[in-house]
């Protein structure tokens, strides 16, 4: 069954008792026959109430008991009683709720197509000298495809032609563009950046990275775990005594009516419409915060997680490389040399180069004229500043005798770049992703505020990378190098301990977010990883993550004030059902009155609070 054929049938029952309620009521007016005034009830309920209440008998037999059972039960009831407008009001309700519980959930089943859309249709494949489009199909190991800039890399291969950068981040998890030059390996669903590149095959595009991603999608897909509603919930404690009460006034007063009466009273509105107003309240609210709400039920269940696992990049951190450390050779000026460095990079595209010159303006260092400027592949950027030839380059593409004469300093974690000065050794520049600055109070108050008892930093990055950060915000519990694969693993065996948070905001985090009890995507990187979320966060922003974790709590107490306080009423009133004292009609608009009441009480959550922060 598909989400989209529920939602419209659940829709067109809607409409179609909300047809007949207005119909019905203009015929009223208009001092119509009694069952001229009733047809359009009639028809609702047999064409909408019967299939409603076929599912319904269908749950029950699966021993599912729900709010919506004893909703079905009201059905009947309400026409063995003649009661048809009740009737009517109720498979309204029901149907309604519904059709929105299923258009929220169908967006689970388009993260597959938006994942398949993501990736081109047609490689460019360069034979005997001519540039042709060929389907993906068509791709063998060793062909030579043009990736064009812009364009996503069709297949795993190695570089044979070109120099130039990709974004892989979408994929690793790593938070920069990555050089490619000939003999560079390039992953498929890559995104190239502004010059061409030739790319050899080494892989199908079936047995590609990205392909293999696809794979795990599906398979998290398929298996994601099946969350009980809140209304589910309390519904599966209050439909049984609901219909004990009604029984055992029957069997007391041997007076069917008391039995229908007390059904009556006992439809579970609160359940049904207030529930789902509050959180209609809470995603108007969210929206009106740049967080979209894709699932109502994370807003039910975000409150009740116990461990939150935090992918790093994009969302511990802001995805940016930042120059953290200059290892300045000695007598060199570090001022000097980073003028030189910052006014050669202006020419350069590297991924690194921006933090170098933002090192500069930070220092209000003015940039030189440069001369003769050159990026040639395994060479980094040589260029003439004045009488000095300046070349920034990394340790890799220094020949083995440079490096024994240059004397570098030792290695350490995360990215470097070192700046040669006439053929000796200048400076160092190591960089680092740049944490986000309320990171470590926002972890820190996870556990006092929001009763989060698990931390777990989760990433596809380098390990000194990670352990670096989860240092800085107190995260003890680290995982690193971790595939999207590998991941899901991880979530999969958390979900089984306890409800889980997961927080990502790249394609390596789709399959693990979905696997998840509750996934949250920061940022809009990618349709992708927004279909799998239950949440977006628009705006990256950890403060926004800590709005939508009180959204969800405060959404789920207004609920719980609503449901419980209706019940309350509900089964006083079922009382006095049972006793005799209130007959079905009086019922009716007895259960009315509960419904303004708790509906009129969930309307609070649309509303914005004094505050929505607390760290």
């Amino acid at each position: 069954m598909s989400w989209t054929w529920w939602t419209q049938k659940q829709n067109s029952i809607a409409v179609l008792a909300t047809l007949a309620i207005v119909l019905h009521l203009a015929l009223w007016i208009a001092k119509q026959s009694t069952w001229v005034v009733e047809l359009p009830l009639w028809l609702a309920l047999f064409f909408g109430g019967i299939p409603l209440v076929w599912e319904l008998i269908q749950k029950f037999l699966r021993r599912e008991f729900g709010s919506d059972l004893l909703a079905g039960i009201a059905i009947v009831a309400s026409v063995i009683l003649g009661e048809y407008l009740a009737g009517t009001f109720v498979v309204l309700m029901l149907s309604g709720g519904e059709a929105l519980e299923a258009y929220a959930l169908r967006s689970a089943s388009r993260v597959l197509e938006a994942l398949a859309n993501r990736m081109p249709s047609v490689a460019h494949r360069k034979l005997d000298g001519e540039i042709k489009d060929t389907s993906l199909f068509e791709i063998r190991i060793g062909d030579l495809l043009v990736v064009y800039p812009h364009e996503l890399c069709p297949v795993d291969g190695t570089v044979v032609e070109g120099h130039g950068v990709m974004d892989e981040s979408y994929l690793t998890g790593e938070p920069y563009h990555i050089s490619k030059t000939p003999g560079s390996q390039v992953l498929s669903g890559a995104i190239n950046g502004e010059t061409a590149l030739v790319v050899e095959a080494s892989k199908l595009p079936a047995d590609s990275r990205y392909a293999k991603i696809m794979q795990v999608m599906q398979e998290s897909q398929a298996n994601r775990p099946q969350i009980r509603r809140l209304g589910d919930q309390l519904g599966a404690y209050y439909t049984p005594l609901a219909v004990c009460i009604g029984l055992a006034a029957w069997a007391v007063s041997l007076d069917p009516t008391r039995f229908l009466a007390v059904v009556v009273v006992a439809t579970p509105c609160p359940l049904l419409i207030a529930i789902p107003v509050a959180i209609i309240g809470s995603i108007s609210l969210a929206a009106r915060r740049a967080i979209v709400i894709r699932d109502p039920a994370v807003l039910e269940q975000a409150s009740t997680c116990s461990t939150f696992i935090f992918d790093k990049t994009g969302t511990l951190t802001y995805g940016e490389p930042e120059l953290v450390e200059q290892l300045v050779a000695p007598e060199i000026d570090q001022a000097k040399i980073l003028q030189m460095a910052a006014s050669l990079e202006q020419y350069s595209k590297h991924p690194l180069s921006h933090a170098i010159l933002t090192a500069a303006q930070n220092s209000n260092i003015p940039l030189l004229e440069v001369k003769k400027i050159s990026e040639r592949p395994g060479e980094g950027l040589v260029g003439i500043i004045g009488d000095n030839i300046v070349r920034i380059t990394s340790r890799n593409k220094l020949n083995d005798g440079q490096k024994l004469s240059l004397n570098l300093p030792q290695i350490s974690s995360g990215l470097e770049c070192v700046v040669v000065l006439n053929d000796t050794w200048a400076a160092v520049y190591r960089f680092r992703d740049r944490p986000r600055a309320d990171g470590h109070p926002f972890i820190q108050h996870l556990g006092p505020k929001h009763k989060i008892n698990r931390l777990v930093l989760l990433s596809g990055d380098r390990a000194q990378e990670v352990q670096y950060l989860a240092d800085l915000v107190g995260v003890k519990e680290v995982y690193a190098e971790k595939s999207p694969e590998e991941k899901l693993a991880i979530v999969r065996q958390e979900v089984g301990q306890a409800r889980v948070l997961y927080l990502g905001d790249g394609i390596n985090d789709a399959p693990a977010m979905l696997a998840s009890t509750v996934g949250l995507a920061m940022g809009q990187n990618s349709d992708v990883i927004a279909e799998a979320a239950g949440a977006v966060i628009m705006d990256s922003s950890l403060q926004k993550v800590d709005e939508f974790l009180h959204i969800g709590e405060r959404m789920r107490s207004i609920a719980l004030q609503s449901a419980i306080g209706g019940i309350a009423f509900s089964i006083l009133g079922m009382c006095f059902a049972a006793a005799g004292t209130l007959p079905p009609v009086a019922g009716a608009i007895i259960q009315e009155l509960i419904d303004i009441l708790a509906v009129t009480n969930a309307l609070r959550a649309a509303f914005l609070p004094k505050y929505l922060t607390d760290y």
